[in-house]
């Protein structure tokens, strides 16, 4: 059991909401680099917004089925600490990333259903610093604002850190690190006004929430 879930926020596009993402606390701050996305950006705002950000809150990158050179490039002109992959990469992608876009770490996102297996995750284990867990909807890579059933999670055992993603909110994180134990959380839609525009009480609310979490877990 992790001393303290890690916060991440996905599909940024302004850089007054990347300002209030650092100033709530988050770990990290997530930029979708996907053109089907309402939250899709391009490299130079990414590249002018990171070079504003602290130290010690990671930068990540989310690519679906990306040339592999693509993501490399874009990784290293943005300066970024992470590629979340969402689409069908493979394991041998996935590892020349890790190794040709280094100090950049790989993050691979599966979307869950009750037909996951842990043969989904076996392949990835000794390649990538993580798995996010996301929903399945079919025809969807993800950012769909549904959650799945969190039970499921155990059987998959996963042998990577596990980030948690799927319809999280205020709401209902507490309900999520209660159930699941993720080593993160990822919150996108239910921190918004509308797609790429953030509600900055909620994503207060929404932290303020998980550390009360962390404090109830620490405590039993």
């Amino acid at each position: 059991m992790y001393s303290r879930t890690r916060i991440k926020m996905c599909g940024l596009t302004r850089e007054k909401d990347v300002a209030a993402g650092v100033e709530a606390g988050l770990d990290a701050l997530g930029f979708i680099f996907y053109e089907k996305s309402p939250r899709n950006v391009y490299p130079d705002f990414v590249r002018a917004v990171v070079s504003k950000v602290p130290p010690f809150v990671d930068c990540v990158g989310v690519f679906v089925d990306r040339e592999r050179e693509e993501v490399e490039e874009i990784v290293e002109y943005c300066g970024l600490s992470h590629a979340q992959l969402h689409g069908r990469e493979n394991p041998k992608y996935c590892e020349r990333v890790e190794r040709f876009a280094a100090p950049c770490h790989v993050i691979k996102a599966f979307r869950v259903s009750d037909t996951s297996t842990r043969d989904e995750f076996t392949p990835y284990d000794e390649l990538v610093h993580g798995f996010l867990l996301d929903t399945y909807v079919k025809g969807s890579a993800g950012g769909t604002g549904s959650s799945f059933d969190w039970s499921i999670i155990s059987s998959l055992d996963l042998q990577r850190p596990m980030i948690l993603a799927g319809g999280l909110g205020p709401d209902n994180v507490l309900e999520a690190i209660s159930a699941a134990a993720p080593f993160g959380v990822d919150v996108n839609s239910g921190v918004e006004i509308e797609p790429g525009i953030k509600d900055h009480d909620r994503l207060r609310e929404f932290v303020h929430t998980v550390r009360q979490a962390d404090i109830s877990r620490s405590a039993c």
